[in-house]
């Protein structure tokens, strides 16, 4: 990665590490994003007793870690390996491959205008930092529309950015999902839970919706902002629950949760 930070990193922070060293009580790492150096000790590798440090870290392995205390008069950064659960572990990771993106993004327009791509990089980040935690995060707001980067930068470079940022990175999308339960007593219950299905379907937003079993059904909407999928989810349903009510049938709808 071309990015990286300057200063210390705050305590509770995620951080890409790579590790350097492995010693019999304790794990030297590089904290990638601020090439600074950082210790695990062994009763922060994992839960439980450690019999063989190395079946859980080797040298030149990456790790994301926890940052739980920083010295910065000494320089000592002290890391957890384990009081990082996957879901972190797998957001981090998700974030710097989005990272890694953009800076490629960078590096190949650099390189179309014979320009040095680490000072490129350095000169673009000095401004959009100031508003932005990284260039992803940037440049998903330019494929928006929300940032124009004429403010940063000549027009025709800005236009040719511009241009690769769209081709190369996909439009975020949140999805939302749920279960529908529908019961309905009466003789033509089954057209009526067809009917109340349709209601739904038939939403401009065009969820996706799929039959589980036991008068169960997931849906699912997509959007660009969670917010916006949260909304228009609600919409759907209430539609729905409103028809199941007419209709006297039972209305059931339970979110899911993603990890």
């Amino acid at each position: 990665m071309l990015l990286k930070r300057t200063g210390f990193p705050q305590e509770d922070e995620l951080v890409l590490c790579t590790v350097t060293s492995v010693q019999f009580h304790s794990v030297f790492v590089t904290i990638d994003e601020y090439n600074r150096t950082g210790l695990i000790h062994i009763s922060e590798i994992a839960p439980g007793r450690i019999r063989n440090i190395r079946d859980y870290v080797i040298e030149g392995k990456k790790v994301v870690c926890k940052v739980l205390r920083v010295d910065q008069d000494k320089g000592h950064i002290d890391l957890s390996l384990r009081r990082v659960n996957e879901k972190q572990k797998r957001t981090k990771l998700n974030n710097v491959k989005q990272e890694q993106l953009a800076e490629n993004i960078v590096i190949h327009l650099a390189k179309q205008y014979n320009k040095n791509p680490e000072e490129f990089y350095t000169k673009l980040i000095q401004k959009l930092f100031e508003k932005y935690d990284g260039l992803f995060p940037a440049f998903e707001d330019v494929i928006q529309g929300k940032l124009d980067l004429k403010e940063y930068l000549d027009e025709k470079l800005a236009k040719d950015l511009t241009e690769v940022i769209i081709q190369r990175i996909k439009p975020r999308e949140v999805e939302l999902s749920g279960d529908i339960k529908i019961i309905s007593t009466a003789s033509n219950g089954a057209e009526i839970v067809k009917l109340i299905l349709q209601i739904a379907e038939d939403s401009k937003e065009k969820p996706a919706i799929r039959y589980k079993g036991a008068g169960t059904y997931s849906i699912t909407v997509t959007a660009d902002d969670y917010k916006i999928a949260e909304k228009i989810l609600n919409v759907i349903i209430e539609k729905a629950e409103k028809e199941a009510k007419k209709q006297k049938a039972t209305f059931e709808f339970k979110k899911i949760e993603k990890d």
